[in-house]
């Protein structure tokens, strides 16, 4: 009688063991996907049942104005024309005429 008692003693540790592993392992998916869970909340990303929502931030019309306003800003102080010649105005401060042509013998000395 004691040698059948062996195996099911044998199977009921197995079975222990392995119901705490399980339980181990569903403990810490549980806490991993509560906090991954806040940390999106946080960022206006809530996960339902029907799926996950997005919260959009409200932006005010004067401060998409401003922001927009500020990168063409500085768009333009960064940036250079180098070989830009208008044709109403001259960026050289050379008086202007067309009989000069200042412009031209610069631009041959420039390449010879």
């Amino acid at each position: 009688m004691p040698n059948r008692l062996i195996p099911l003693a044998i199977l009921l540790l197995v079975v222990v063991v392995l119901a705490v592993v399980g339980f181990i392992a569903y403990s810490i998916i549980q806490e991993v996907s509560n906090k991954t869970k806040t940390k999106m909340e946080k960022r206006n990303v809530m996960f339902t049942k029907d799926g996950m929502k997005v919260g959009v931030r409200e932006v005010k019309e004067e401060e998409y104005v401003d922001r927009s306003q500020s990168i063409l800003v500085n768009m333009w102080n960064h940036t250079s024309f180098p070989a830009y010649k208008s044709r109403l105005w001259d960026m050289t401060g050379s008086p202007s005429g067309s009989g000069s042509g200042n412009g031209e013998r610069r631009v041959e000395q420039r390449k010879g």
